[in-house]
């Protein structure tokens, strides 16, 4: 009895297993599909959210009818589809191949713009390592460059814009690190990058209020009247700009432009229009 009750489960086991077979969907041979077939197939996993196999799928189209109308379609559609799945180095290597086969053709700005997605989206916060970041900027700059009139080149400017401001970021936690600890000069230089080389973000005016504090501290006061002289001059309604006014008349000192410092030399282009 034990015996035909265990043969009687094992036989409802293989009956299930082999209903499962049935009923999970093979795959088809691709070697027998045209490659319109296998690309309108790769659509078909895409639009079912299952963008990993839509890449592969894409790819298998390149792989098999690599000189076909088809193969370059689907390149940039496996880059495509690799990025909406998060797989950003397929994604990265799939948009390169494309600019490298098809440099000229019309859609070469979108596979450039899915290149610089594949590090954007990557972007991590301020207390992390900032490589992506760096890499982005530079694809971004490449479409803002090379591609002035297509309909990317927009969006690629705004999100240039944020990553700029990201990375001042992070010179900025930095700098208020430095500062908090009483280590000036670490400080000071963290902020002149922020004055510096990203001074259209929006971290300028704190950089140069920073400026402001760490230089009243170490007792140069004719380079802190200079920050002061040219956060008011930009930014004269930012709170940064009361709170530095506040330190520099406190010490019976004023915003102004003295001495001769590199911040002499920003005021002078900044709010003279000096560049020689």
């Amino acid at each position: 009895m034990d015996y035909v009750r265990w043969a009687g489960r094992g036989l409802i086991l293989a009956l299930l297993i082999v209903a499962a077979g049935c009923a999970r969907e093979r795959a088809p041979d691709l070697e027998r599909l045209t490659p319109q077939e296998i690309f309108l197939s790769a659509e078909a996993l895409l639009e079912e959210g299952r963008p990993r196999e839509a890449g592969q799928r894409f790819a298998e189209v390149e792989r098999l009818y690599p000189y076909s109308e088809w193969a370059r379609r689907s390149m940039l559609m496996s880059a495509y589809a690799f990025h909406r799945g998060g797989q950003f180095a397929e994604a990265r290597a799939a948009a390169n191949r494309f600019l490298d086969f098809f440099p000229a053709d019309p859609d070469a700005p979108y596979a450039q713009y899915l290149v610089a997605l594949t590090y954007y989206d990557q972007i991590v916060d301020v207390g992390r390592d900032q490589q992506n970041t760096f890499e982005a900027l530079q694809e971004l700059r490449d479409i803002i460059e090379r591609y002035p009139d297509s309909e990317w080149a927009a969006s690629a400017a705004l999100k240039f814009d944020l990553a700029l401001d990201h990375l001042a970021g992070k010179e900025m936690e930095i700098g208020r690190y430095y500062l908090g600890r009483g280590h000036y000069t670490a400080a000071i230089n963290r902020f002149r990058v922020v004055v510096q080389e990203y001074q259209t973000t929006t971290h300028t005016p704190e950089a140069l209020h920073r400026l402001v504090e760490s230089y009243l501290s170490l007792g140069l006061v004719r380079e802190a009247q200079t920050a002061g002289a040219i956060l008011g001059h930009n930014f004269q309604g930012s709170e940064w700009y009361r709170d530095s006014f506040a330190l520099l008349t406190g010490q019976g000192l004023r915003p102004e432009d003295v001495g001769d410092s590199w911040l002499n030399q920003i005021y002078r282009q900044v709010v003279l229009g000096r560049w020689q």
